[in-house]
C-alpha cells in the first residue's frame, strides 16, 4: 500500500468513549452527563452530520473534541496525535489544524476589532505573517469567502449576519486547517443566506480538502450536505449511518420520530407523524436501561432494564449502527 493510500485509510479523527461530566452546581453532588461515552471515526475529507434535540450534548461534544472544555475521560486521536494527552505547546500546534465555526456570528466577533484585525489574529497568535504579507493574506481570505478586501476596515456592527458568518469562515480557514467543526453555522441566518453559506462551505471543502463535523437542527440540510449522520440523545450516539441509508431506513425510534417531524413539501399529502411525548430526561439522573425508553412508543420490559449497545445492524446497508434492542425488526420508512 502506498503512503497516500495508507494515510487515506487511517481516520483523521478517532474518538473512543469520550465523556464530559460536570457538577450540577458548587453545592450539589449531582453530576450532569453531558457527553457519556461517545465513539466514532471521521475519514479524511468526510462530512459527518450531528443531529439531536437541544440539550442532547452536540455542542459539548464538539468543544470536548477540541479541548475547549476538558473531557472527563475517553480518547481523541487527531492525525495520529493524542489530543487529550497533548502538552500545552503541542496542543497549540494542533489547533492550527482544528478550527471552529460558531453558531452566532455576532457574538463570535470582537466588536472592538475591525474585520481585518479579527481575521489577522490567527496569524499573529501563531507568529506566521506580519506587515504587508499579513495584509495581503487577509485580503485574499476576504475575497475567498465572497467579501471585498476593503471590508477589512469595517466593524462587525456594520455587517449583516451572513457577512459576519463569512468572516467567521475566513478566520476558520486562515491557517489551512484539516478539520473544522461547524456548530450550527446557518441556524441564525435567513433561509436565502443559509444556502449561500452552505454552498461556500461545500466549495471550500472541495478546494481545501477539509474534513467537517457539521452540527445542525435542520434535518433537510444534513441530508443534502453530509456523507454520514450521527444521531445523539442524552449524551450518547444512538444511531449512525450514511445519510442516504439513515434517511431511507432509520432503525432507532428516536431517529424515526425526528425524520417524521420534518416539514413536508406537500402538506396536503399523506404523512405518518410520530409526536414524541414528554421531555428529554435530566442528564444528571438518566433512566435505567435504554435512555430513550420513557418516551419510546415501542418500549418493552427489556428496554426498561437493559441499556442497549451501539451495534451494527446485520440486515442493513453499510456501516449502519444503532443502540436499540429492536433495531433489526424496525420497518423501513418511506424516503424522506
Amino acid at each position: 500500500m502506498s503512503v497516500a493510500a495508507r494515510d487515506q485509510a487511517i481516520p483523521l479523527l478517532s474518538v473512543r468513549g469520550l465523556r464530559a461530566h460536570f457538577p450540577r452546581s458548587q453545592i450539589s453532588s449531582q453530576i450532569v452527563r453531558a457527553v457519556d461515552g461517545v465513539s466514532f471515526d471521521l475519514a479524511r475529507g468526510e462530512t459527518l452530520g450531528l443531529v439531536g434535540e437541544s440539550g442532547c450534548g452536540k455542542t459539548t461534544l464538539s468543544r470536548a473534541l477540541l479541548r475547549l472544555i476538558e473531557p472527563t475521560g475517553g480518547r481523541v486521536t487527531f492525525d495520529g496525535v493524542d489530543v487529550l494527552g497533548a502538552a500545552p505547546g503541542a496542543l497549540r500546534n494542533l489547533r492550527r489544524h482544528m478550527q471552529l465555526i460558531f453558531q452566532n456570528p455576532t457574538s463570535a466577533l470582537n466588536p472592538r476589532l475591525s474585520i481585518g484585525r479579527s481575521i489577522a489574529e490567527p496569524f499573529v497568535i501563531h507568529n506566521i505573517e506580519r506587515g504587508f504579507r499579513l495584509h495581503r493574506r487577509v485580503a485574499e481570505l476576504l475575497d475567498r469567502v465572497g467579501l471585498r478586501p476593503r471590508d477589512a476596515d469595517r466593524y462587525p456592527h456594520e455587517l449583516s449576519g451572513g457577512q459576519k458568518q463569512r468572516v467567521g469562515i475566513a478566520r476558520a480557514i486562515a491557517l489551512n486547517p484539516k478539520f473544522i467543526v461547524c456548530d450550527e453555522p446557518v441556524s441564525a441566518l435567513d433561509v436565502a443566506i443559509q444556502s449561500q453559506i452552505l454552498n461556500l462551505l461545500s466549495d471550500l471543502q472541495e478546494e481545501l480538502g477539509l474534513t467537517l463535523l457539521f452540527i445542525a437542527h435542520n434535518l433537510a440540510v444534513i441530508k443534502h450536505f453530509c456523507d454520514r449522520v450521527a444521531v445523539m440523545y442524552l449524551g450518547k450516539i444512538v444511531e449512525m449511518a450514511s445519510a442516504s441509508e439513515l434517511y431511507r431506513n432509520p432503525r432507532h425510534p428516536y431517529t424515526q420520530a425526528l425524520l417524521q417531524a420534518m416539514p413536508a413539501l406537500d402538506p396536503t399529502g399523506p404523512r405518518a407523524t410520530r409526536i414524541l411525548e414528554g421531555d428529554v430526561p435530566d442528564p444528571a439522573r438518566p433512566p435505567d436501561g435504554c435512555p430513550f425508553h420513557p418516551r419510546c412508543p415501542q418500549v418493552t420490559d427489556e428496554c426498561r432494564r437493559v441499556a442497549p449497545l451501539l451495534e451494527l445492524i446485520p440486515d442493513s446497508a453499510g456501516d449502519h449502527v444503532a443502540s436499540c434492542h429492536h433495531a433489526s425488526s424496525m420497518a423501513e420508512m418511506d424516503s424522506v
